[in-house]
């Protein structure tokens, strides 16, 4: 068993912090099933986060180009401009988006990706692609399971 791998009924798959190291809740692989509970970890916070369609479809909007908030709202159907605002705030403050305030008479703000959330669409891009890849696939697994639990 190599150095620092921990084999327990409970946990056997995980990896620990290396011995002297200091046992950092995200610094080593865990069990995702301990998301929820792991004080100090905000792995599955920042999941919700990103992984929300309203949060999907603004990144992948923003990735084209800058945006104003009436161009996101009538490009993201069935959202709402409170959540449109909620979701563009919840963005900025994870350093996804960046929020420029024009001085101009009425005020003019835009939106954009920073680098950071720029690098996010790549990854969300693949989901998409695995996903299109993939959708027959996922249709005849569904219809397989309908027509046997009906």
């Amino acid at each position: 068993m190599e150095e620092g791998t921990l084999k327990s009924p409970a946990h056997s798959t995980g990896t620990m912090a290396p011995a002297g190291a200091p046992e950092e809740p995200c610094d080593y692989d865990y069990d995702a099933r301990q998301w929820d509970v792991r004080e100090g970890c905000e792995v599955r916070q920042i999941l919700d986060r990103v992984a929300d369609k309203w949060s999907l479809l603004v990144i992948a909007l923003l990735d084209r180009r800058t945006l104003r908030f009436t161009e996101l709202r009538r490009e993201v159907d069935g959202i709402s401009q409170r959540m449109l605002t909620v979701t563009l705030r919840q963005l900025e403050r994870d350093g996804l988006v960046r929020r420029t305030v024009h001085p101009v008479v009425p005020p003019r703000v835009d939106y954009a990706l920073t680098p950071l959330g720029a690098t996010l669409h790549d990854t969300i891009q693949s989901l998409v692609t695995w996903t299109e890849e993939h959708q027959n696939e996922i249709a005849t697994a569904r219809a397989a399971y309908d027509a046997r639990t009906q």
